[in-house]
């Protein structure tokens, strides 16, 4: 067997990760300020003196699974104002398009297990530019680029340091490091490596006094003490590396000016030793943080090694079988992706494939919050809340997650996202079904899910409304997972289907406003594809219909159908839940009609189009007439039932038939039923073949939604002919806007009107393939519009993939898209073939914007890279 797949079937190989976060200032969890400041109370500057609550933070940092113990890469120039032991960026108050990382780094490979990860960190030889960047990014309006630290010129003489930082296990619980840095420059330069080891800090709240200890040893070796924790030495290959210790403790003369009894080793100890030469070290070489640090000069393009061992054993010869532990687990990390990748065979599609697997499994965090204890504060530590004004999730008393979770971003979103993991579980479940299938069983546990049946959206709003996709995901994971291990695993999805079922009836209760199946509520992400906010409360009985709310929910209904008739072919009981969903579809369907009133519906005949609806008080309705992905989500409402899914469920049909018969007025609004397509299959869909046509007449026009990279979040004809929408006395204006946001008013760097988003666009190509599914070469359309050139759906579908995966890949000259024309990036030998995956991406040029490691939803498009598997 594969040496990794055989590590997947023992537990203990995931232990130990990268769960340790990019960041952990600015986060809800340590916001303890009177007035819900989360961006300033624990902030970038105050960072390096301050002992976190939540979790801990650091430079390619790994962890055990409940984050006892920590150990992440630090290392000073000999120029900077401080030591690097955290990437800098910038607060959403301080970017002039959102919170932003400034700095560059890549992943560049990691296995399920961890036993193999490998990144890079480019550092600066020069002075970090903090203040140059701080200041012009709040010069800059939000009309203008993001200044990054690339625009500084730091770069530009090739005056910075390649550090590529990998990591082997020589067992579950015995890390072996490697930190190998290259001096790109034409001059010699100093370079401090300071790995760290660390206890995160819970003994001081009040709820237990044991505290882990480290100790120094011998010459290049420390003792790690703790009770819970396997690994006991750290050694370092070079034994002139000093040890240095203080404690992970706040220090409060320095933030606050207050006195604190005893220790006077803070957590900044270690930095103002290295950078001051102060004396904030533990003479007595102990403490609850330590380091071994090592000064070296690199010579002008030359490179040095620096091995390092954490291990639950005391070794005589610890660097014994290092070179050939790290041989061995490099081998068999590519043995693992050569399977997996057997039949991708374009080196260049491999690289970036591989480079998204990584991004996905370091992007792996500890993440710790009780909201109950966050909102009381804790024993020894109040927590100032103003009740009578707005404090964040006090309706989310019962959650508490304490669990290693998928994170979109671990600096810009280093918390959960529920839909966002939805994404990235597809993509994990061709690497790792188990942990994909966890994530998905996680999120409906009873103390994530709400007792009302809500699912946690993310901390800064924990009630905010997702697009419920977490049916699909879960359902496509299903079919991944069997279809590699050859049986189904219907124990995941009974569990899931039975918490399902009560966030659907969430749904139904909370999100239909007036009980006629139209569903409205903003929908996180999509809040700023329309003419206002969505979110807002409008006046004298004015309301939204979204059209893409309510063909969520249609998607969702049919998401369910098709899990329970899955759950069907094995327990007949099943049936009953089928039928319930299917005829739940038909009357989300039948609203979209006619709004549940007999009124005009959702679709625009002269346009072609869905349009979300303005209710206005005194009855009548307004087409709110801007084209958007709004109108292209009901194409996510199509299941293909195949004909021997109905001989196992005559219960099903029996009921289906009746339906059908005794209520034309669902009847016409089920596309063919009655008609088989190829292969004996059924279609359910919004979209009948006269409209989808339409629809994708609108999607496939280049001078509307179709990008050189993918389908665009708004149509391209209002970048000259802005779309006008007045309400309240307001006159609301609407551009096509490619790139970043031009507004605060929905928020940092959040824009749906005219970027690439990969999750929107991956939902687009599944579409399109059901479909085909059922048409085959019975339906094609022009690709462009206009173009003359018929395609059948499937070719539309690997049309629009190729169109996404070219934003990573080389084109013919040599530049990948998302690079924004960089030439360094596109062509310096040490830049050229480094990938990173963007929150989304600009909608003529493909540029890369927003969170810059957003390897969750963007890894999709390593699925996108893999031959399709049958669905």
């Amino acid at each position: 067997m594969i040496a990794e797949k055989h590590r997947l079937q023992n537990t203990d190989w995931k232990n130990w990760g990268p769960y340790v976060s990019n960041r952990q200032w600015g986060n809800v969890r340590e916001d303890y300020s009177p007035n819900g400041d989360a961006w300033n109370f624990a902030n970038h500057n105050n960072a390096e003196s301050y002992a976190y609550r939540w979790g801990e933070e650091g430079i390619a940092g790994i962890s055990d699974a409940k984050q006892i113990f920590c150990f992440a890469l630090s290392f000073w120039n000999m120029k900077d104002k401080m030591v690097k032991e955290r990437f800098f960026g910038l607060s959403n108050p301080q970017g002039n398009h959102g919170e932003d990382i400034k700095e560059i780094f890549y992943y560049l490979d990691n296995t399920p297990t961890h036993s193999y990860m490998k990144m890079l960190y480019k550092y600066p030889i020069n002075a970090f530019p903090y203040d140059d960047i701080r200041t012009e990014n709040a010069r800059r309006s939000k009309k203008e680029p993001e200044y990054e630290i690339f625009d500084t010129g730091i770069f530009d003489n090739d005056e910075y340091f390649d550090i590529f930082i990998e990591y082997a296990k020589a067992d579950h619980n015995d890390f072996l490091v490697r930190v190998t840095v290259f001096n790109r420059s034409n001059n010699a330069a100093p370079i401090v490596v300071a790995p760290t080891v660390w206890f995160r800090n819970n003994w001081k709240w009040g709820y237990n006094t044991y505290r882990g200890e480290t100790a120094a040893s011998h010459d290049g070796c420390i003792n790690i003490n703790h009770d819970s924790i396997s690994i006991k030495k750290f050694y370092s290959r070079d034994t002139k590396a000093e040890s240095v210790f203080c404690e992970n403790e706040t220090n409060s003369p320095k933030l606050y000016g207050a006195p604190y009894p005893g220790n006077t080793y803070f957590k900044d100890g270690i930095n103002d030793y290295i950078i001051y030469g102060s004396n904030t070290i533990n003479p007595e070489k102990k403490g609850s943080k330590a380091s071994l640090l090592l000064n070296e000069i690199i010579e002008a393009g030359e490179s040095k090694s620096f091995d390092f061992r954490l291990s639950p054993q005391d070794l005589g010869e610890p660097f014994e079988n290092f070179d050939e532990i790290f041989s061995a687990r490099i081998a068999e990390a590519n043995e693992f992706y050569n399977e997996i990748q057997s039949d991708v065979t374009n080196e260049d599609e491999r690289n970036v494939q591989r480079q998204a697997f990584a991004g996905l499994l370091w992007n792996k965090q500890f993440y710790h919050y009780n909201v109950e204890k966050w909102l009381k504060g804790d024993p020894n530590y109040e927590a100032p809340r103003d009740f009578n004004n707005y404090v964040r999730n006090t309706e989310w008393n019962h959650l508490h997650n304490k669990d290693i979770i998928s994170m979109p971003d671990k600096w810009e979103y280093p918390w959960y996202a529920t839909w966002d993991l939805a994404f990235h579980c597809v993509p994990y479940a061709l690497i790792d079904a188990e942990f994909a299938k966890g994530q998905l069983l996680l999120l409906t546990k009873e103390w994530y899910m709400h007792p009302n049946g809500q699912l946690p959206a993310y901390e800064w709003n924990l009630s905010d409304v997702n697009p419920p996709v977490h049916a699909w995901s879960c359902f496509r994971v299903f079919k991944i997972d069997e279809k590699q291990n050859g049986k189904p695993d219907l124990l995941f999805l009974e569990k899931v289907f039975q918490k399902l079922l009560l966030n659907f009836t969430w749904w139904v209760n909370r999100k239909d406003k007036n009980g006629k199946n139209i569903f409205g509520g903003g929908f996180l992400g999509l809040d700023n594809i329309g003419a206002f906010d969505r979110n807002m409360e409008l006046k004298d009985g004015q309301h939204l219909e979204q059209a893409d709310g309510t063909s969520w929910m249609a998607m969702y209904a049919l998401n369910m159908m098709r899990i329970a008739m899955e759950l069907a072919q094995y327990y007949q009981v099943y049936e009953d839940m089928a039928i319930k969903f299917f005829e739940h579809y038909l009357y989300i369907a039948e609203a979209m009609e006619n709004l549940g009133d007999g009124t005009k519906g959702l679709w625009n005949e002269e346009d072609g189009f869905f349009y979300d609806v303005l209710q206005l008080g005194n009855g009548d309705s307004v087409s709110l007439k801007l084209r958007s992905i709004v109108g292209l989500i009901p194409m996510f409402a199509v299941e293909i039932i195949d004909h021997h899914l109905l001989d196992k469920m005559p219960n099903f049909v029996e009921r289906m038939d009746w339906v059908l018969k005794n209520k034309p007025e669902l009847t016409k609004l089920v596309s063919h039923w009655e008609e088989e397509g190829q292969g004996r299959k059924h279609l359910m869909s919004i979209l009948r073949k006269t409209r989808l046509t339409k629809v994708l007449s609108r999607m496939l026009d280049e001078k509307e939604f179709l990008s050189d990279y993918g389908i665009r979040a708004m149509s391209k004809v209002y970048e000259k002919n802005p779309f006008v929408f007045s309400v309240h006395g307001t006159q609301n204006v609407v551009y096509y806007t490619p790139g970043e946001s031009d507004s605060r008013m929905f928020g940092g760097n959040s824009n749906w009107r005219g970027p690439i988003w990969f999750p929107i666009n991956f939902l687009i190509v599944e579409s399109l393939q059901r479909f085909h599914f059922y048409y085959g070469n019975s339906m094609k359309v022009e690709l462009p519009t206009g173009s003359g050139d018929k395609r059948n759906l499937d070719e539309v579908a690997q049309n629009i993939s190729t169109r996404l995966c070219s934003i990573f890949l080389k084109d013919e000259v040599g530049q990948r898209p998302f690079n924004g024309g960089n030439a360094k990036f596109n062509y310096d030998e040490n830049f050229k073939d480094y990938i990173t995956f963007f929150e989304y991406f600009h909608g003529d040029n493909g540029r890369g914007i927003g969170a810059s490691h957003q390897t969750g939803w963007t890894a999709t498009v390593a699925k996108l890279l893999k031959p399709r598997m049958s669905f």
